[in-house]
């Protein structure tokens, strides 16, 4: 952290004897190495939170420039060693970053997230940087309209200087792609970052950027913020608005866009009071229909650990965590039950795997018309053929690709029941604490999805049902739910606790997560990114 006694002059001495040319000498020299703020010069911004790095720029104790020099001195330096900001414009992020502070020395101030530096999921898009989903044939795709979400983040004051890595067109688990390549684990480079939002998990974990959005529709921002040991949160369904520009497999561009079911945006961040902050910033509804809808969240249910009622689900019988995530969670419910909070062993009439399947069911059959070329004909093919006992992942694949809209329907239904399940059970209970993954960070694995297995204790499982289950709960459901680390494996992997709370009430799962971040502490680099 920057030293809180030193003085604005003292600051500058420090940092302006390791620049050696001026900004405007940074751009014509093509970001020289040498012209970077020496990292020994700016003790621990590496891991400040969001808050604490606008705070800092607010009162001047480092400019938007000054800090946007810093992060793009850690791209250069330790960026390749897990390739997760995979293209920049620092040129245009610089311009914007010394307008940013022209204007402060103004008295002006562009917003809540003024001068911020941070970065954007790939498949969000940003005007002037690609937009490639991970896709070797949209590689060259420049959208020309910014994303509803990022407008909103600019509006907001934000500087927007690299986009992260996910999966091909972002249905992994995991972050790898024939255009960019793979994105490791700061944590451990030979594990996944998670997907598909992991390159912005590792980016955050390794202190290369302020802040991210990513979106998931089945654990995408929750599983990698708990394999990278960060802040995530899944918004209720439809409050962040999907809405961007022109998508690159599509010739013309609707403002009338169609929503996915499932799919949300959402913040993720190095401290929950970040994640507080971005929503504040990005819950709106699409642009077309601001002239006449608002969206304002409730506060949060309770504000003290001891005020809120904890009901537990962290183990199961049919998708039990593994050791070493078990224990970690076990950990965490004995601290809570010695600070006096008032745990109750209750969770909802909701069966595991049930809402694990009908979540797959949802998701293949809502993104059913954007799968690559021949796969829709090839379930059609295969449909006719299966038996009626087969529930294996390919012929529930299968089933759901090539369903009737009746078929939708049902699911649906099905659905319906579950939420008001979860509407009874929250009127006794404020927030839901469970696993977010079976398993910490595992190896990459380049394989299928479809037919990837894993290695489970003594057991081969198949990958999807040890990943999986627990990200079901809150996504088929529409309920908001904020993953915070809570500890590590005793190989020093991180892990995360899921914190799922009532529709819409998005501002009690997250002030669960502030209160237990400050139990456990801030948010600490991975060794190697220190500095």
């Amino acid at each position: 952290m920057i030293d809180k006694t030193m003085t604005r002059r003292q600051f500058n001495k420090l940092l302006m004897a390791s620049m050696l040319i001026s900004t405007e000498g940074l751009l014509n020299s093509g970001l020289a190495a040498s012209s970077f703020p020496k990292h020994s010069d700016l003790p621990g911004l590496e891991s400040y939170s969001a808050t604490g790095l606008i705070k800092a720029i607010k009162s001047k104790k480092v400019s938007a420039t000054e800090l946007l020099m810093y992060f793009i001195d850690r791209h250069k330096r330790l960026g390749t060693k897990i390739n997760a900001v995979v293209a920049t414009n620092f040129e245009g992020a610089l311009k914007r970053a010394q307008k940013a502070d022209e204007a402060l020395s103004r008295g002006e101030t562009w917003g809540p997230l003024h001068g911020l530096p941070m970065t954007i999921k790939d498949n969000i898009e940003v005007v002037g940087m690609p937009t490639t989903y991970g896709a070797p044939r949209f590689s060259r795709y420049i959208p020309n309209k910014n994303a509803d979400v990022v407008q909103s983040l600019l509006d907001a004051g934000a500087i927007i200087f690299g986009k992260t890595n996910l999966p091909l067109l972002g249905m992994d688990t995991q972050s790898f792609n024939d255009v960019y390549g793979q994105t490791n684990n700061p944590w451990d480079v030979s594990k996944t970052p998670g997907g598909s939002s992991g390159g912005a998990a590792a980016a955050l974990s390794a202190g290369l950027t302020g802040l991210e959005i990513g979106n998931d529709i089945g654990g995408s921002i929750r599983l990698p913020a708990h394999f990278c040991g960060i802040y995530g949160h899944k918004p209720s369904y439809n409050i962040v608005s999907m809405h961007g520009g022109k998508k690159p497999w599509k010739t013309n561009h609707s403002n009338y866009p169609v929503v996915l079911d499932l799919a949300v945006k959402g913040p993720l961040a190095r401290s929950a009071k970040d994640l507080k902050l971005a929503m504040d910033v990005i819950v709106a509804p699409p642009s077309y229909q601001r002239k006449a809808i608002k969206i304002k969240l409730p506060d949060s249910r309770k504000s003290k650990l001891k005020e809120f009622r904890v009901g537990l689900w962290i183990d199961d019988s049919l998708y039990p965590p593994d050791n070493d995530v078990g224990n970690c969670l076990q950990k965490m419910v004995t601290e809570l039950t010695k600070a006096g909070v008032n745990l109750q062993d209750k969770k909802p009439d909701i069966d595991l795997k049930q809402s694990h399947w009908l979540r797959g069911n949802l998701e293949t059959s809502t993104l059913s018309h954007l799968q690559p070329p021949g796969y829709y004909e090839w379930a059609v093919s295969q449909v006719k053929t299966l038996k009626d006992d087969d529930q294996s992942p390919t012929a529930r694949w299968v089933r759901a690709m090539t369903g009737y809209h009746r078929d939708w329907n049902k699911l649906n239904e099905e659905r319906a029941i579950m939420r008001q399940k979860w509407e009874d059970y929250f009127q006794d209970i404020d927030v839901l604490l469970c696993p977010v993954a079976r398993i910490a960070a595992h190896n990459h694995d380049h394989t299928k999805i479809g037919s990837r297995t894993i290695q489970f204790g003594n057991e081969t499982l198949n990958y999807w049902d040890v990943v999986g289950p627990w990200n079901s709960l809150s996504q088929v459901s529409y309920l908001p739910s904020t993953v915070a680390p809570i500890g590590f494996t005793p190989k020093g992997l991180p892990v995360g606790i899921q914190i799922i709370g009532p529709y819409l009430e998005d501002y009690t799962s997250i002030q669960f997560a502030k209160l237990l971040e400050k139990m456990n502490g801030s948010y600490k680099p991975p060794k190697g990114y220190e500095f």
